[in-house]
C-alpha cells in the first residue's frame, strides 16, 4: 500500500517510515505542503491510499492542505498532530479530513486508523480498488472467493468456519503486510484484544491445520499475523508464537 507522510520534522518522518516499511507500506516523505500537493499530481504510477498529514508545515497550514487536497481528490486523509484541542479537530474533520489522530499516539492505533480509512476505498482510483477488492484473493495455491465465502487449496475445497474465513480473508487482502492482534479483533470479532489471545491463537491453529500448509500465516513475535506471500517479505521481524 502507497502511503504518503508529510511530515516537517525528518527525525519523526524517518522514525515513522522505518516502522511503516516494517509493516509493508511503501511510504513518501514531503516535508511541505507544496511538496505534498506535487506528490498527489496524477502521473501513471498506482495512487496513494492514504496520506497522514501533520498540521505544523513550514510553508502553509495544514489545514489549508487538507482543503486543497480535499478539493481535487477523495485520498483518505489522517490529520496527525500536537494540536489536541476540540475546535482543532472539528475544524479538521469539517475539512474532509477522515481521521484525527493527536501527537503522542500508540503506534498499533495508528495502523488500525491507517487501514481502516483505506478500506473505505475513498481515494483516487477508489474504484478500481474496489473492483479488485470484490474478486478472488490467491496466495500459494490457497483461492479466497469473498463472495460464495469459499476457500480451496490446489482445487480442494476447505470448509472453514465463519471467524475462520473473515480472518483468512483479512490476512490475504495485503499478503506480507503484519496485521496487528489489536487490528484483527476489531475488524474479525469487533471486539477489543485485550483477554483474547489464546481464542486468536486458536483460530489461527485451525486455519494452519485445515489448509493444511502450516507455514502459511506467520506469528511475528510481539506484534501479530501476517500471510506469506509467493514470494517472501523480508525483515518482517522475528517470528514465533
Amino acid at each position: 500500500m502507497r502511503l504518503l507522510l508529510v511530515e516537517d520534522d525528518d527525525r519523526v518522518a524517518a522514525a515513522l517510515v522505518a516502522v511503516l516499511g516494517r509493516h509493508g507500506f511503501q511510504v513518501r516523505h514531503a516535508r511541505s505542503g507544496h511538496e505534498a500537493l506535487d506528490a498527489l499530481v496524477p502521473d501513471g504510477s498506482d495512487p496513494y491510499r492514504v496520506v497522514l498529514l501533520d498540521l505544523g508545515l513550514p510553508d502553509r497550514d495544514g489545514f489549508e492542505v487538507c482543503s486543497r487536497i480535499r478539493a481535487g481528490s477523495g485520498v483518505p486523509v489522517i490529520m496527525v498532530t500536537a494540536r489536541a484541542d476540540i475546535r482543532s479537530r472539528i475544524h479538521g474533520l469539517n475539512l474532509g479530513a477522515d481521521d484525527y489522530v493527536v501527537k503522542p499516539y500508540d503506534m498499533g492505533e495508528l495502523l488500525a486508523r491507517i487501514h481502516a480509512v483505506a478500506r473505505r476505498g475513498t481515494g483516487t482510483g477508489g474504484d478500481q480498488q474496489d473492483e479488485k477488492q470484490a474478486g478472488p484473493l490467491e496466495s500459494r495455491g490457497v483461492v479466497i472467493d469473498r463472495e460464495r465465502r469459499r476457500v480451496s487449496v490446489e482445487g480442494r475445497d476447505v470448509p472453514l468456519t465463519r471467524k475462520e474465513f473473515d480472518l483468512l480473508a483479512l490476512l490475504a487482502q495485503s499478503p506480507g503486510v503484519v496485521y496487528r492482534r489489536e487490528q484483527i479483533f476489531s475488524e474479525v470479532w469487533r471486539s477489543g484484544w485485550e483477554g483474547n489471545g489464546r481464542t486468536l491463537e486458536v483460530h489461527i491453529g485451525s486455519l494452519r491445520t485445515k489448509l493444511g500448509l502450516p507455514g502459511l500465516v506467520e506469528a511475528v513475535r510481539g506484534v501479530g499475523y501476517r500471510l506469506i506471500p509467493d514470494e517472501p517479505v523480508a525483515d518482517a521481524g522475528e517470528a514465533g508464537r
